[in-house]
């Protein structure tokens, strides 16, 4: 048997594991925290940007182009490096503890926008315009056209690269050991660290499969809801 299975298996019954596993159970907190909060403002943020790039406006089409392009050719680690130390570097605003959630919650929210405008541009690009025609002559006003005809046809067709990102999302949660961040993969690699032990970074693996499995699912329900074509 291999030394690390055989390491693994006599941890399963010890003390040492059920503590392991309370600490990870409670950091898996702030990593479900992360992923849904993120979500929470990623998502409208990538709509509105979407709506800015596509915008007749020249300045402000540009402007959202070049953040895009900053935010999708940056790294998120060095983004939420800028994102915790900038104020510091920038203004000699003290560093807080306090701050290093938000400030992950902050940089997620950023990064993840550039590339949901990007998918929210492409689904908007793939209705004919014709269908925009189509509800002028019936009299719809630019806002109701948006509403009840494109968007719900762009929420449809874009799900499945969104549902791409939402999982890709749930493992770069732990990108927030950069800063410290209390999340799940700090508190395994601390424990492993400790414990000069792989068992922590394969009960935090557990973790982050079993959660990506019910997000793959939950999205895989919303697709069939809403192949309202079948």
């Amino acid at each position: 048997m291999p030394p690390f299975l055989a390491e693994l298996l006599e941890s399963l019954s010890a003390p040492q594991f059920r503590y392991t596993l309370t600490l990870l159970f409670r950091s898996f907190g702030t990593t479900v925290a992360i992923f849904f909060l993120t979500l929470l403002y990623a998502l409208p943020l990538g709509l509105l940007i979407c709506l800015f790039r596509m915008s007749k406006f020249s300045p402000l089409a540009w402007l959202t182009r070049a953040y895009i392009s900053v935010m999708r050719g940056t790294p998120l680690m060095l983004q939420l490096l800028v994102i915790f130390f900038g104020p510091y570097f920038l203004f000699g605003i003290p560093l807080s503890t306090s701050y290093r959630f938000p400030a992950v919650i902050i940089a997620f929210s950023l990064n993840y926008a550039a590339y949901f405008a990007e998918i929210f541009r492409g689904g908007f690009l793939s209705i004919p315009q014709g269908q925009y025609e189509a509800a002028q002559v019936l009299g719809y006003s630019r806002l109701q056209t948006l509403n009840k005809i494109i968007l719900p046809q762009v929420l449809k067709r874009t799900l499945p690269p969104v549902t791409n990102e939402v999982i890709t999302l749930t493992k770069d949660t732990s990108l927030a050991f950069a800063i410290a961040c209390a999340e799940m993969f700090t508190q395994a690699k601390q424990l492993a660290s400790s414990q000069a032990s792989m068992t922590p970074y394969l009960v935090a693996g557990a973790f982050y499969y079993a959660f990506n499995f019910l997000v793959a699912a939950l999205m895989e329900y919303l697709e069939r809801r809403m192949n309202y074509y079948r």
